[in-house]
């Protein structure tokens, strides 16, 4: 990698037959990690999510093969098995293969079912940790994860399930907890999550803001409160991807924006 000092720790040599299980970040490229792109730039494969910028894949090497995995939430996708047993085979091929997904490999990426998959195969591999989208997302837009006045916790959850009853008992065993919590892959239920909030005791007017394409020169937050969130979501023609803050923290982004400057501009 260019420009870095001398007394930079050296790259790990990424050798054929392995698999790097890299997290690309919520979506700007420039919020990739220095592992990330020197990963790419040594990788003879990159197997990519769909949802994964394109100017990400850019910075794969020149004689790299690129291959779409597909997952994009609420549309048709790889079959996860499918993605294993292609990762699985072209390492066993002797290729240098990353696996790059959005976000954090092991925050809701399914990484963590594909790093089981190699070890059972006898795979080599390497996580390469990238910025989780919600927390990105969060921070980018003003919100703090936690700060000693409103909580000691955060809560991190995705709402891609149909809310049935039994998952509508865990909803409102969060709501009970009294922390923040951060939604990935809301949208489509939002409604009837946050009807279950309100059913564990959240209060009607709790902060909520959705942060849709966050990043990218689409962004767009919606401000609500939680009586309101699906409503609000329809209403605005908020669709994926988007991240869904609720609670105390979100109501601090109106005073931080007072004199915050754009992360992503």
């Amino acid at each position: 990698m260019d420009r870095l000092p001398s007394s930079f720790p050296a790259f790990p040599e990424f050798s054929p037959g392995e698999v790097w299980l890299v997290g690309a970040g919520p979506g700007d490229p420039r919020f990739l990690t220095l592992m990330a792109v020197h990963a790419l730039r040594t990788a003879d494969v990159v197997v990519h999510d769909e949802l994964v910028d394109r100017r990400v894949l850019e910075l794969a090497s020149d004689s790299a093969e690129l291959h779409s995995a597909g997952k994009r939430g609420g549309k048709p996708s790889a079959h996860q098995r499918d993605i294993n047993d292609l990762i699985s085979q072209l390492a066993k091929d002797g290729q240098k293969v990353v696996r790059l997904k959005g976000g954090d490999p092991f925050v809701f990426g399914r990484g963590g079912e594909e790093a089981l998959s190699l070890a059972r195969a006898g795979i080599a591999f390497r996580i390469v940790p990238g910025l989780t989208s919600g927390l990105s997302a969060a921070a980018l837009a003003g919100i703090p994860a936690t700060t000693r006045e409103t909580n000691h916790a955060i809560i991190l959850a995705t709402g891609h399930r149909a809310v049935d009853a039994t998952s509508s008992r865990e909803w409102e065993a969060m709501a009970r907890t009294g922390q923040p919590i951060i939604l990935y892959m809301a949208i489509s239920n939002l409604a009837d999550i946050a009807a279950a909030f309100l059913r564990g005791g959240m209060a009607p007017h709790t902060p909520v803001t959705i942060i849709a394409s966050a990043t990218y020169a689409s962004e767009r937050i919606v401000e609500t409160q939680l009586v309101d969130a699906g409503r609000a979501a329809k209403r605005e023609g908020i669709v994926p991807p988007a991240v869904v803050v609720v609670g105390s923290i979100a109501a601090l982004r109106e005073e931080l924006l007072a004199t915050l400057v754009s992360g992503s501009s």
